[in-house]
């Protein structure tokens, strides 16, 4: 009986439990389009979206990726980011994108604004509708 009572009390736990990640922080079903890079306009698509607690989906210049983050807000830690692997002109950009968001370490979000930064000085500005 202890068990079954320990178990029931770990599930209620673990349902409480509170989601601190940005996706708490953004309108649910938003998508967020790369507008600049370190002050630079991106010349690619990419964007990013937060479908559920801990999760990231996105489509980079050639390929979808997803990845966790589970660091709670303001703080920024993807996961390794799997993508799909087709092969397209856009693919160098492709790569500093995934690069830039493996490396960022914060995120702020202000109204259709987020911006995706870290202290070594990167910028990655989002926007949305």
């Amino acid at each position: 009986m202890r068990p079954a009572l320990l178990s029931l009390i770990l599930l209620a736990l673990t349902a409480c439990k509170k989601d601190e990640t940005i996706s708490a922080f953004v309108p649910p079903g938003s998508i967020w389009r790369l507008a600049e890079v370190n002050g630079q306009a991106f010349p690619a698509s990419a964007t990013i979206t937060f479908p559920e607690p801990g999760k990231i989906v996105g489509k980079a210049p050639c390929n979808n990726y997803s990845t966790s983050q589970n660091a709670p807000y303001p703080w920024f830690e993807a996961g390794p980011i799997q993508t799909t692997k087709i092969v397209c002109p856009e693919l160098s950009r492709e790569q500093t994108f995934v690069a830039a968001l493996a490396s960022a370490t914060l995120v702020e979000v202000s109204g259709k604004t987020l911006i995706l930064s870290n202290d070594t000085g990167l910028n990655l500005i989002f926007t949305t509708n």
